[in-house]
Protein backbone atom coordinates (compact mmCIF):
# COMPACT_ATOMS: atom_id res chain seq x y z
CA UNK A 1 0.00 0.00 0.00
CA UNK A 2 1.41 3.32 -0.98
CA UNK A 3 2.22 6.15 1.44
CA UNK A 4 0.04 9.35 1.93
CA UNK A 5 1.56 12.72 0.89
CA UNK A 6 3.47 14.33 3.99
CA UNK A 7 1.63 17.58 2.81
CA UNK A 8 -1.23 15.76 2.90
CA UNK A 9 -1.16 14.17 6.47
CA UNK A 10 0.09 17.53 7.61
CA UNK A 11 -2.76 20.15 5.67
CA UNK A 12 -0.13 22.56 4.17
CA UNK A 13 0.49 22.97 0.56
CA UNK A 14 4.27 22.30 -1.07
CA UNK A 15 4.79 26.20 -0.74
CA UNK A 16 4.16 26.08 2.78
CA UNK A 17 7.26 27.76 4.78
CA UNK A 18 8.57 26.71 7.94
CA UNK A 19 6.47 28.31 10.86
CA UNK A 20 3.25 27.28 9.05
CA UNK A 21 4.33 23.79 8.92
CA UNK A 22 5.27 23.82 12.59
CA UNK A 23 1.63 25.20 13.44
CA UNK A 24 -0.33 22.84 11.57
CA UNK A 25 1.93 20.09 12.82
CA UNK A 26 1.09 21.01 16.53
CA UNK A 27 -2.71 21.55 15.91
CA UNK A 28 -2.55 18.50 15.02
CA UNK A 29 -0.79 16.71 17.53
CA UNK A 30 -2.89 17.99 19.97
CA UNK A 31 -5.65 16.92 18.44
CA UNK A 32 -4.72 13.21 18.33
CA UNK A 33 -2.49 13.06 20.71
CA UNK A 34 -3.26 9.42 23.02
CA UNK A 35 -4.02 11.59 26.25
CA UNK A 36 -7.12 12.67 24.69
CA UNK A 37 -8.25 9.67 22.99
CA UNK A 38 -7.24 6.97 25.17
CA UNK A 39 -8.51 3.45 23.61
CA UNK A 40 -8.96 5.57 19.93
CA UNK A 41 -6.89 3.18 17.72
CA UNK A 42 -7.50 5.17 14.98
CA UNK A 43 -6.11 8.18 16.55
CA UNK A 44 -3.23 6.69 17.76
CA UNK A 45 -2.85 5.97 14.13
CA UNK A 46 -2.88 9.50 13.08
CA UNK A 47 -0.48 10.42 15.84
CA UNK A 48 2.07 8.49 14.11
CA UNK A 49 1.25 9.67 10.17
CA UNK A 50 1.65 13.34 11.65
CA UNK A 51 4.89 12.85 13.58
CA UNK A 52 6.31 10.56 10.55
CA UNK A 53 5.10 13.56 8.58
CA UNK A 54 6.55 16.49 10.43
CA UNK A 55 10.12 14.72 11.42
CA UNK A 56 10.50 15.01 7.38
CA UNK A 57 8.85 18.30 6.52
CA UNK A 58 10.11 20.24 9.72
CA UNK A 59 13.66 18.58 8.38
CA UNK A 60 15.48 21.22 6.10
CA UNK A 61 17.49 18.30 4.50
CA UNK A 62 15.07 16.09 5.13
CA UNK A 63 12.12 18.23 3.52
CA UNK A 64 14.55 19.07 0.30
CA UNK A 65 14.92 15.38 -0.35
CA UNK A 66 11.62 14.59 0.28
CA UNK A 67 10.46 17.80 -1.98
CA UNK A 68 12.64 16.01 -4.84
CA UNK A 69 12.48 12.73 -4.84
CA UNK A 70 9.23 11.76 -2.53
CA UNK A 71 9.42 9.15 -0.23
CA UNK A 72 12.14 6.78 -1.98
CA UNK A 73 14.43 9.87 -0.86
CA UNK A 74 14.06 9.53 2.46
CA UNK A 75 14.88 6.01 2.42
CA UNK A 76 12.12 5.25 5.05
CA UNK A 77 13.44 7.87 7.29
CA UNK A 78 10.33 8.68 8.43
CA UNK A 79 9.46 5.69 10.44
CA UNK A 80 12.79 5.97 12.41
CA UNK A 81 10.94 7.55 15.30
CA UNK A 82 8.90 4.77 15.98
CA UNK A 83 10.61 1.63 15.09
CA UNK A 84 14.40 2.49 15.75
CA UNK A 85 12.96 5.26 18.91
CA UNK A 86 14.49 8.66 19.43
CA UNK A 87 18.21 9.40 20.11
CA UNK A 88 16.80 12.74 21.42
CA UNK A 89 13.78 14.99 20.83
CA UNK A 90 16.30 17.72 18.85
CA UNK A 91 13.81 20.29 17.24
CA UNK A 92 10.57 18.09 18.97
CA UNK A 93 11.11 19.83 22.40
CA UNK A 94 9.64 22.78 22.05
CA UNK A 95 6.41 21.22 20.40
CA UNK A 96 6.34 18.13 23.16
CA UNK A 97 6.51 20.30 25.76
CA UNK A 98 3.61 22.22 24.01
CA UNK A 99 1.96 18.93 24.35
CA UNK A 100 2.47 17.94 27.67
CA UNK A 101 2.07 21.60 29.38
CA UNK A 102 -1.32 21.30 28.09
CA UNK A 103 -1.92 17.68 29.85
CA UNK A 104 -0.62 19.14 33.02
CA UNK A 105 2.74 18.15 32.81
CA UNK A 106 6.21 19.30 32.09
CA UNK A 107 9.87 18.78 32.56
CA UNK A 108 10.27 21.78 34.89
CA UNK A 109 7.02 23.03 36.35
CA UNK A 110 8.32 22.72 39.94
CA UNK A 111 10.83 25.62 39.02
CA UNK A 112 8.54 27.61 37.79
CA UNK A 113 5.76 27.12 40.04
CA UNK A 114 8.21 27.60 43.10
CA UNK A 115 9.83 30.43 41.87
CA UNK A 116 8.87 34.18 43.10
CA UNK A 117 6.17 35.89 41.24
CA UNK A 118 5.46 39.51 40.84
CA UNK A 119 2.39 40.60 42.59
CA UNK A 120 -0.92 41.43 40.44
CA UNK A 121 -1.08 44.96 38.81
CA UNK A 122 -3.95 46.96 40.06
CA UNK A 123 -5.79 50.20 38.07
CA UNK A 124 -7.68 53.17 39.52
CA UNK A 125 -9.35 55.87 37.48
CA UNK A 126 -8.64 59.38 38.91
CA UNK A 127 -10.98 62.31 37.45
CA UNK A 128 -9.72 65.65 37.46
CA UNK A 129 -11.00 68.85 36.49
CA UNK A 130 -9.77 70.66 33.55
CA UNK A 131 -7.26 72.88 35.12
CA UNK A 132 -6.26 70.50 37.20
CA UNK A 133 -5.21 68.35 34.53
CA UNK A 134 -3.48 71.20 32.86
CA UNK A 135 -0.91 72.26 35.17
CA UNK A 136 -0.95 69.96 37.27
CA UNK A 137 -2.30 68.69 41.21
CA UNK A 138 -1.15 66.72 43.91
CA UNK A 139 -3.70 64.29 44.83
CA UNK A 140 -4.60 61.84 47.23
CA UNK A 141 -6.34 58.49 45.89
CA UNK A 142 -7.80 54.87 47.65
CA UNK A 143 -6.30 52.08 46.64
CA UNK A 144 -7.87 48.46 47.43
CA UNK A 145 -5.02 45.93 47.19
CA UNK A 146 -4.00 42.71 48.96
CA UNK A 147 -0.77 42.95 51.60
CA UNK A 148 0.85 40.86 53.43
CA UNK A 149 -0.85 39.55 56.68
CA UNK A 150 0.95 41.35 59.33
CA UNK A 151 0.06 38.42 62.04
CA UNK A 152 1.57 35.41 59.91
CA UNK A 153 4.10 37.91 57.70
CA UNK A 154 2.50 35.53 54.64
CA UNK A 155 3.13 32.43 55.90
CA UNK A 156 -0.44 31.44 56.49
CA UNK A 157 0.15 29.98 60.16
CA UNK A 158 -0.82 31.12 62.78
CA UNK A 159 2.20 31.93 65.74
CA UNK A 160 3.22 29.36 67.06
CA UNK A 161 2.94 27.01 64.23
CA UNK A 162 4.53 25.81 60.61
CA UNK A 163 3.89 24.53 57.71
CA UNK A 164 4.09 20.64 56.92
CA UNK A 165 5.74 19.10 53.97
CA UNK A 166 3.02 17.49 51.95
CA UNK A 167 2.55 13.86 52.34
CA UNK A 168 1.91 13.45 48.71
CA UNK A 169 4.35 15.11 46.59
CA UNK A 170 6.90 14.80 49.48
CA UNK A 171 6.78 18.76 49.14
CA UNK A 172 7.52 18.96 45.79
CA UNK A 173 4.52 20.56 44.85
CA UNK A 174 3.85 17.77 41.95
CA UNK A 175 3.14 14.32 41.39
CA UNK A 176 4.77 12.75 38.50
CA UNK A 177 3.23 8.87 36.89
CA UNK A 178 4.94 7.22 34.11
CA UNK A 179 2.76 6.79 30.75
CA UNK A 180 3.41 4.79 28.24
CA UNK A 181 2.57 6.10 24.54
CA UNK A 182 3.51 5.43 20.80
CA UNK A 183 6.51 7.29 21.25
CA UNK A 184 7.41 5.22 24.34
CA UNK A 185 7.50 5.70 27.79
CA UNK A 186 7.23 9.37 29.12
CA UNK A 187 7.19 10.77 33.03
CA UNK A 188 4.06 13.28 33.49
CA UNK A 189 4.26 15.73 36.00
CA UNK A 190 0.89 17.28 37.58
CA UNK A 191 0.37 19.40 40.32
CA UNK A 192 -0.22 18.06 43.61
CA UNK A 193 -4.17 17.92 44.69
CA UNK A 194 -3.56 17.77 48.25
CA UNK A 195 -0.78 20.79 48.37
CA UNK A 196 -2.40 22.66 45.32
CA UNK A 197 1.23 23.12 44.29
CA UNK A 198 2.70 25.07 47.23
CA UNK A 199 4.59 21.84 48.69
CA UNK A 200 3.32 22.02 51.87
CA UNK A 201 0.26 22.05 54.12
CA UNK A 202 -0.70 24.42 57.02
CA UNK A 203 -2.35 22.73 59.42
CA UNK A 204 -3.30 25.82 61.67
CA UNK A 205 -4.20 28.68 59.11
CA UNK A 206 -3.82 32.42 60.57
CA UNK A 207 -6.79 33.15 62.25
CA UNK A 208 -6.38 36.92 60.64
CA UNK A 209 -5.80 35.68 57.38
CA UNK A 210 -7.55 32.33 56.81
CA UNK A 211 -4.20 30.92 55.82
CA UNK A 212 -3.95 32.72 52.47
CA UNK A 213 -1.44 35.17 53.78
CA UNK A 214 -2.65 38.73 52.45
CA UNK A 215 -5.33 40.42 53.55
CA UNK A 216 -7.38 43.08 51.72
CA UNK A 217 -6.67 46.74 53.03
CA UNK A 218 -7.44 49.76 51.75
CA UNK A 219 -4.68 52.48 51.55
CA UNK A 220 -4.42 56.07 50.45
CA UNK A 221 -1.49 57.34 48.39
CA UNK A 222 -0.95 60.42 47.59
CA UNK A 223 0.46 61.06 44.34
CA UNK A 224 1.27 64.16 42.21
CA UNK A 225 -0.07 64.39 38.66
CA UNK A 226 1.83 66.31 36.37
CA UNK A 227 1.19 69.17 34.15
CA UNK A 228 -0.08 68.86 30.71
CA UNK A 229 -1.76 65.36 31.29
CA UNK A 230 -4.98 64.48 29.05
CA UNK A 231 -7.81 62.20 28.86
CA UNK A 232 -6.50 58.31 28.95
CA UNK A 233 -3.19 59.63 30.54
CA UNK A 234 -1.68 56.39 32.85
CA UNK A 235 1.11 57.33 35.35
CA UNK A 236 2.64 53.90 36.65
CA UNK A 237 3.63 53.74 40.94
CA UNK A 238 6.25 50.69 40.65
CA UNK A 239 5.73 48.38 43.72
CA UNK A 240 1.75 49.49 44.53
CA UNK A 241 0.12 47.33 43.38
CA UNK A 242 -0.86 43.23 45.13
CA UNK A 243 1.80 41.74 47.22
CA UNK A 244 3.72 39.40 45.63
CA UNK A 245 4.36 35.37 46.56
CA UNK A 246 7.27 33.38 47.40
CA UNK A 247 9.19 36.40 48.27
CA UNK A 248 8.68 38.21 44.69
CA UNK A 249 8.37 41.99 44.28
CA UNK A 250 4.84 43.47 44.59
CA UNK A 251 2.91 44.76 41.40
CA UNK A 252 2.75 48.13 39.85
CA UNK A 253 -0.36 50.67 40.33
CA UNK A 254 -1.61 52.51 37.15
CA UNK A 255 -3.33 55.50 37.47
CA UNK A 256 -6.09 55.96 34.58
CA UNK A 257 -6.88 59.89 34.16
CA UNK A 258 -9.90 60.76 33.45
CA UNK A 259 -10.47 64.75 32.45
CA UNK A 260 -14.10 66.28 32.94
CA UNK A 261 -15.53 68.76 30.78
CA UNK A 262 -14.85 72.60 30.45
CA UNK A 263 -17.82 74.81 30.22
CA UNK A 264 -16.06 77.05 28.08
CA UNK A 265 -12.51 75.41 26.55
CA UNK A 266 -12.43 72.53 24.54
CA UNK A 267 -9.01 70.81 24.09
CA UNK A 268 -7.00 69.96 20.96
CA UNK A 269 -3.51 68.11 22.05
CA UNK A 270 -1.62 70.81 23.68
CA UNK A 271 -4.17 73.54 21.91
CA UNK A 272 -7.32 74.59 23.58
CA UNK A 273 -10.36 76.40 21.85
CA UNK A 274 -13.14 78.43 22.64
CA UNK A 275 -15.92 80.67 21.07
CA UNK A 276 -16.40 83.91 21.59
CA UNK A 277 -20.25 85.57 20.88
CA UNK A 278 -19.69 89.47 19.42
CA UNK A 279 -22.24 91.31 17.90
CA UNK A 280 -22.19 92.53 14.47
CA UNK A 281 -21.47 96.23 15.35
CA UNK A 282 -18.15 94.63 16.93
CA UNK A 283 -17.36 92.73 14.07
CA UNK A 284 -18.00 95.98 11.21
CA UNK A 285 -16.19 98.37 13.59
CA UNK A 286 -13.94 96.37 15.21
CA UNK A 287 -13.71 96.55 19.11
CA UNK A 288 -11.27 95.25 21.74
CA UNK A 289 -13.11 92.18 23.33
CA UNK A 290 -11.93 89.75 27.01
CA UNK A 291 -11.14 87.04 26.30
CA UNK A 292 -10.90 84.36 29.41
CA UNK A 293 -7.73 81.64 29.05
CA UNK A 294 -7.01 79.17 31.70
CA UNK A 295 -5.29 81.61 34.09
CA UNK A 296 -6.65 84.66 33.60
CA UNK A 297 -8.88 87.03 31.16
CA UNK A 298 -7.01 89.08 28.46
CA UNK A 299 -7.82 91.69 26.03
CA UNK A 300 -8.17 91.12 22.22
CA UNK A 301 -8.44 93.95 19.80
CA UNK A 302 -10.74 92.21 16.80
CA UNK A 303 -10.07 94.24 13.31
CA UNK A 304 -13.34 95.51 11.73
CA UNK A 305 -14.87 93.78 9.29
CA UNK A 306 -14.62 90.56 10.91
CA UNK A 307 -16.28 87.53 9.98
CA UNK A 308 -18.57 85.62 11.51
CA UNK A 309 -16.22 82.13 12.57
CA UNK A 310 -13.21 84.13 12.29
CA UNK A 311 -10.32 81.98 14.34
CA UNK A 312 -7.25 84.19 15.90
CA UNK A 313 -4.75 82.88 18.14
CA UNK A 314 -3.46 83.69 21.25
CA UNK A 315 0.25 82.20 21.36
CA UNK A 316 1.47 79.95 24.46
CA UNK A 317 -1.92 80.25 26.16
CA UNK A 318 -2.65 76.75 25.90
CA UNK A 319 -1.51 73.84 27.89
CA UNK A 320 1.87 73.34 28.99
CA UNK A 321 3.60 70.49 27.57
CA UNK A 322 3.77 66.88 29.55
CA UNK A 323 7.01 66.05 31.05
CA UNK A 324 8.81 69.06 28.68
CA UNK A 325 8.99 72.71 28.39
CA UNK A 326 6.63 74.80 25.99
CA UNK A 327 2.89 75.63 26.03
CA UNK A 328 0.31 75.06 23.43
CA UNK A 329 -1.84 78.07 22.00
CA UNK A 330 -5.51 78.91 22.65
CA UNK A 331 -7.94 79.56 19.11
CA UNK A 332 -11.06 81.83 19.88
CA UNK A 333 -13.66 81.54 17.30
CA UNK A 334 -15.94 84.74 16.89
CA UNK A 335 -19.10 84.11 16.10
CA UNK A 336 -21.21 86.95 15.24
CA UNK A 337 -24.53 86.86 17.38
CA UNK A 338 -27.67 88.12 15.86
CA UNK A 339 -30.31 89.91 18.13
CA UNK A 340 -33.43 89.25 19.01
CA UNK A 341 -36.60 91.02 20.09
CA UNK A 342 -36.57 94.24 18.47
CA UNK A 343 -38.01 96.59 19.39
CA UNK A 344 -39.86 99.24 16.77
CA UNK A 345 -37.32 101.85 16.97
CA UNK A 346 -34.32 99.32 16.26
CA UNK A 347 -35.71 98.08 13.32
CA UNK A 348 -36.64 101.02 11.98
CA UNK A 349 -32.49 102.11 11.93
CA UNK A 350 -32.17 98.49 10.43
CA UNK A 351 -34.53 99.50 7.76
CA UNK A 352 -32.94 103.07 7.11
CA UNK A 353 -29.66 101.08 6.87
CA UNK A 354 -31.04 98.53 4.60
CA UNK A 355 -32.15 101.60 2.55
CA UNK A 356 -29.39 103.34 2.39
CA UNK A 357 -27.28 100.52 1.57
CA UNK A 358 -29.81 100.25 -1.71
CA UNK A 359 -31.06 96.56 -0.11
CA UNK A 360 -34.26 95.14 -0.29
CA UNK A 361 -34.91 93.69 3.09
CA UNK A 362 -36.97 90.47 1.61
CA UNK A 363 -34.27 89.64 -0.97
CA UNK A 364 -30.55 87.89 -0.71
CA UNK A 365 -27.86 88.90 -2.45
CA UNK A 366 -24.48 89.95 -1.32
CA UNK A 367 -23.37 89.41 2.51
CA UNK A 368 -23.89 92.00 4.80
CA UNK A 369 -20.60 92.90 5.09
CA UNK A 370 -19.98 93.14 1.43
CA UNK A 371 -22.63 95.56 1.31
CA UNK A 372 -21.01 97.68 3.90
CA UNK A 373 -17.70 97.64 1.85
CA UNK A 374 -19.62 99.08 -1.69
CA UNK A 375 -21.38 101.55 0.50
CA UNK A 376 -18.30 103.37 1.86
CA UNK A 377 -15.55 102.30 -0.77
CA UNK A 378 -13.56 100.09 1.41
Amino acid sequence: MSKRDYYEILGVDRNADESSIKKSYRKLAMKYHPDRNPEDKEAEKKFKEINEAYEILGNKEKKAMYDKFGHAGVNGNGQGGFNGGFSGFGGFEDIFGDIFDMFGGGFSSNRSRNRPQKGHDVKVQVSLSFEHAAFGVEKEIEVSRHEECSKCHGSGAETGTNKRSCHKCGGTGEVRYTQRTPLGSFVNVRTCDTCHGEGSIIETPCEKCKGQGKIRKNKTISIKIPAGVDNGSVITLRGEGEVGSKGGPPGDLYIVIRVLPHRIFQRDGYDIICEIPITFVQAALGDEIIVPTLEEKVKYKIPEGTQSGTVFRLKAKGVPVLNGSGRGDQYVKVIIETPKKLNDEQKSILKQFAEVMGEDVHEQRKSFFDKVKDVFGI
